[in-house]
């Protein structure tokens, strides 16, 4: 059974999930756990900043009030501090730092991509305890390296170093946005969500109906999270999970007309043309296609052209 925890290091609620996720997977031998990005907080910057400084931005303030309604930030901060200690995690709690998480997102993508989930998880468990409990800048890269080594992958440094990741941890996070994925942290197994640092015994409850579900082939996966992308009025985002079935499966019908209407929502006017020109040629009673070939055109002051495609459109619609 393949478990996927999407989480954001910087969430103190990711570190006790986990902790919470181990006990409730002792003594099973058939679980993989796999990490997955997430992020709470994408405004952060990259140049880390004292939290406590950062604490004292209203904005930053409303944030916070937002992710637990009716306490306030330093109530809140309390409440998590006993929980965590109450899962063993400390001495010392608290993260001291804010900094964008996506740096670290990366070298524990790369740890799975390289070393597989029990490397990823070392890695995983580096980067929090790096920042809750050792209070660590997790954005400086001479720290997600020493992470790194620590936990048996001293390749990460010169991965991070050298750009890799980024195109997958991007990818990754819009594929938990595709997928429903909306806080940290979210278990998911198989079609079935898990979401929030929930108590072991309903984690293992949980988990008593993982594994059944069949897994559709990749590339239907891939259509059904570009078209989820669409339907949250990301057409930019569908078209990086579109990317690699366009290159693959390029003469695929529906997967032009996906294509197609990804490029008309972000404007790319002239390649949405290009796509519809073709689908209309070769599939003439395509009303759908029709109607978006017209609407192309019209965008593009070419009003004429457009419309016989609309009148048809319309007509065959009643």
């Amino acid at each position: 059974m393949r478990i996927e925890i999407w989480a954001d290091v910087v969430c103190a609620w990711a570190y006790i999930g986990k902790r919470r996720l181990e006990r409730a997977l002792a003594g099973r031998s058939d679980a993989e756990v796999v990490w997955r990005p997430f992020r709470i907080d994408p405004t952060a910057p990259a140049r880390a900043v004292p939290l406590e400084e950062a604490l004292r931005d209203p904005l930053m303030d409303e944030a916070l009030r937002a992710c637990a309604p009716g306490l306030s930030p330093e109530r809140n901060r309390v409440r998590i501090s006993q929980v965590a200690a109450r899962e063993g995690l400390g001495p010392t709690w608290g993260s001291k730092w804010r900094v964008s998480s996506h740096d670290a997102h990366r070298l524990i993508a790369l740890a799975h991509e390289h070393g597989g989930p029990p490397v990823q998880d070392a890695v995983a468990e580096g980067v929090l305890r790096a920042n809750f409990v050792e209070g660590l800048d997790i954005g400086d890269r001479a720290v997600l390296g020493e992470v790194a080594a620590a936990a048996g992958f001293p390749l990460g440094a010169r991965l991070l170093e050298g750009g890799a990741g980024e195109t997958l941890v991007r990818e990754l996070l819009l594929q938990g946005r595709a997928r429903g994925v909306r806080t940290s942290p979210t278990l998911v197994v198989g079609g079935r969500a898990l979401a929030g640092a929930q108590p072991p015994e309903a984690i293992a409850d949980f988990l008593r109906g993982g594994g059944r579900e069949r897994s559709a082939p990749a590339e239907v996966e891939r259509m059904r999270w570009a078209e989820s992308l669409m339907d949250q009025r990301d057409p930019l985002g569908a078209l990086v999970m579109l990317r690699p079935l366009l290159e693959e499966f390029g003469e695929d019908r529906g997967v032009r007309l996906l294509a197609a209407r990804a490029y008309f929502a972000s404007a790319q006017l002239k390649r949405a043309e290009a796509v519809l020109e073709s689908l209309v040629e070769e599939f003439p009673g395509d009303l759908y296609a029709r109607m978006l070939y017209g609407r192309t055109l019209e965008r593009r002051g070419r009003d004429e052209e457009a419309r016989p495609h609309l009148r048809l459109a319309a007509a065959a619609d009643g």
